[in-house]
């Protein structure tokens, strides 16, 4: 079976539209170009020519310069440009060491870049690695970007990634009074779509403010198809180190809205969960601070729960573990925070909890909403 290809590495594609163009980048450690060759620009009137390389990896920003590319400013999502800051951390604006480049950050208080921020940019370029769930703000951030970008007329191309988890529909639809950074827009907690599919979603239902919409461009990924593995080649952010977490990361990200630690403070991050207010089992941990993580949910503290490392991979929004920690808690009403609405979408999903609503009943519950998504998902889909 051919190797898939991500947008990034469709360059052939997308460098000729970058030729003698000023252009920023939306980026992180996960835009990263996989290439057997350099593809040089061809001179007017000459053929393209190929330059042989072994076969490579370059982190976007470096594989545009060094193809002649004017690259004038990074944009950096939530973790930085180098993917290493804490969820929710303040990125500062500055500079690259190795490039020299301005960074400035879309994080905290300036998650949409402002006119001045934009000022000297022809195009462009978003390239960051997604996960599939809802609540993981790469999304947000491109919302954002579509905006500013058609609110100042610059044309936007996002070269596309595969979705991890893009063969899985499933979760509650977010209500719009729950709209907020971690859930922006009325689609399930998985959507199954790629980067590139959502963006050309968020242009045709114009979710856009006043229903502006982006000049946009997708870069397609080759030899893709949601069905098929795809295993990231890179950490997407600090506390998703593999596989596995990625496959789980949206069943367990539920509980960052309760008292129960997913592992912020280990290295197994969202492939275990416990706590202190659990029964006493086979399975404990101690988060201490770490890579990722420098003030872990009880840290210091002995948490009991489940290891998950070694369970087959999820095919659905999982909710066994959470009704399962909820049941067994120590104090109930201590359980849930204020972030499990936002995390949910819907204040549905904790009552249904609390009242001992079976998990079946809660799934049947998200199958009207679930098949009218997938049916106003369809025109965007390009895999």
């Amino acid at each position: 079976m051919s190797t898939i290809k991500t947008g990034a590495d469709n360059f052939s594609t997308y460098l000729p539209i970058l030729k003698d163009k000023k252009v920023g980048v939306i980026t992180n450690q996960t835009g990263i170009v996989t290439y057997d060759s350099i593809y040089h620009l061809p001179d007017e009137g000459q053929m393209t020519h190929i330059e042989a390389y072994d076969r490579k990896q370059l982190l976007l920003v470096d594989f545009l310069l060094k193809n002649k590319v004017a690259v004038q400013k990074i944009y950096a999502p939530e973790h930085g440009f180098r993917g290493t800051a804490d969820a929710g951390e303040l990125i500062k604006d500055g500079k690259d060491t190795k490039t020299g480049l301005p960074i400035i950050s879309l994080y905290g208080n300036n998650k949409k870049p402002k006119p001045e921020q934009l000022v000297g940019i022809d195009v462009m370029v978003f390239d960051l690695q997604d996960v599939g769930a809802r609540f993981y703000t790469y999304i947000s951030s491109l919302h954002y970007i579509m905006e500013a970008c058609a609110e100042n007329n610059i044309p936007l191309l996002v070269l596309d990634r595969p979705n991890p988890n893009g063969s899985i529909v499933d979760g509650p639809l977010l209500e719009k009074e729950y709209t907020s950074f971690v859930g922006m827009h009325p689609i399930p907690l998985l959507h199954g779509m790629t980067i590139g599919e959502y963006a050309q979603m968020i242009n045709g239902q114009k979710w856009l403010k006043n229903g502006i919409q982006c000049q946009l461009t997708v870069i397609p990924c080759l030899n893709y198809n949601r069905e098929r593995q795809y295993s990231l080649p890179v950490k997407p952010s600090p506390n998703l180190p593999n596989d596995q977490a990625i496959n789980l990361y949206a069943s367990l990200c539920l509980f960052e809205g309760t008292n129960v630690s997913v592992g912020r403070g280990t290295e197994k991050q969202f492939q275990i969960y416990g706590s202190p207010f659990l029964p006493k089992s086979d399975f404990s941990f101690t988060p201490a601070p770490n890579f990722g993580a420098k003030e872990p949910m009880h840290k210091d503290q002995l948490c009991y729960g489940e290891d998950l490392t070694q369970i087959k991979k999820v095919s659905r929004l999982e909710l066994k573990w959470l009704i399962k920690a909820y049941q067994t808690t120590t104090d109930q009403s201590k359980f849930f925070n204020d972030f499990f609405t936002k995390l949910a979408g819907t204040k549905k999903l904790q009552q249904q909890i609390v009242t001992g609503t079976s998990e079946a009943d809660i799934r049947a519950s998200w199958q009207k909403d679930l098949e009218a998504f997938k049916a106003m998902r369809k025109p965007y889909l390009l895999y």
